[in-house]
């Protein structure tokens, strides 16, 4: 069960594209299912029922990025890894198949788009919403996550006395509407996503690539952007720089979303640029009821 981001996390809207301004803050990753309230002794999660990722996700102040090009990682191929059994893939047997053969399909009724990941991936069920926290209450979620190495870090939080584990990286899609434009919403969330996993000190350097038009192989159109923080203080051994890659796009029934993968940089194992285009440009319509 994936738990708390790797990092120190918060964040804001699509209506602003600075994180905000520095407190103390503690990241807290709550998966939502759609089932009951559940508890673990070494990680530290919460299911709530009926929550939605469409909720309140306004962050206050704000400090500037500097804004430059992405940095890019060495390319390691399709990264597997240690999630790639059938009874850890809650979506094994569904219709929708992957475009990419052995890779993982992961779907989103609620935003409508479907979307590959590597074998190595741990696909939550699609009524699931991870989010991250500030003094227990989210500030920034998505619906559908699929998580790369969901366990590979694991640190006791200091301020709660709680263990928390880290995934390396992380993938989903969360509500846009409200923004000024799909553009503006694509530089956002990269910048909030950073902010709210690695980040929510902004000990670090915010950099962002300017939103360009985005069509992925099969289908969907929007506007995408990436987004990197560097020289994060490193607090715990958990602590770690990081990238950030989003599609702002039109669902089928009309409504904005922002699809965002986030993962550790400068870390092993780090996700390649390269393998988190691929997994772009596998982003394809799901019409309800699929």
């Amino acid at each position: 069960m994936p738990t708390q981001a790797w990092g120190s996390p918060a964040v804001q809207p699509p209506g602003a594209p600075e994180p905000p301004r520095k407190k103390n803050r503690t990241a807290v990753i709550a998966v939502v299912a759609a089932v009951a309230v559940v508890a673990a002794a070494a990680v530290t999660a919460v299911l709530v029922t009926n929550n939605d990722d469409g909720g309140k996700e306004e962050a206050k102040g704000g400090k500037k990025p500097s804004a430059a090009a992405s940095s890019s990682s060495p390319a390691q191929g399709d990264e597997g890894g240690d999630d790639s059994s059938g009874e850890d893939n809650p979506r094994a047997g569904q219709t929708v198949e992957p475009v990419i053969p052995g890779w993982k399909t992961v779907i989103n009724p609620k935003r409508h788009n479907a979307f590959d990941v590597p074998a190595g991936w741990y696909v939550a069920s699609p009524d699931t919403m991870s989010s991250y926290s500030k003094d227990g209450k989210p500030i920034i979620s998505m619906t559908g996550p699929a998580y790369y190495k969901r366990d590979r870090c694991t640190v006791k939080d200091k301020k709660t006395g709680f263990t928390t584990s880290s995934p390396l990286a992380g993938a989903g899609t969360k509500g846009a509407q409200g923004a000024k434009s799909q553009a503006q919403a694509a530089k956002t969330e990269a910048l909030n996503w950073l902010y709210a996993v690695f980040d929510q000190d902004e000990t670090g350097d915010f950099k962002y690539t300017t939103p360009k038009k985005f069509t992925s192989k099969y289908g969907v159109k929007g506007y995408s952007s990436s987004a990197t923080v560097t020289g994060v203080k490193k607090t715990d051994k958990c602590s770690s720089d990081g990238k950030a890659f989003t599609v702002t796009y039109t669902d089928v029934n009309g409504d904005w979303a922002t699809w965002v993968l986030y993962s550790a940089k400068g870390v092993k194992d780090e996700i390649s640029d390269e393998t988190i285009k691929k997994i772009m440009n596998t982003l394809r319509p799901l019409k309800s009821g699929s």
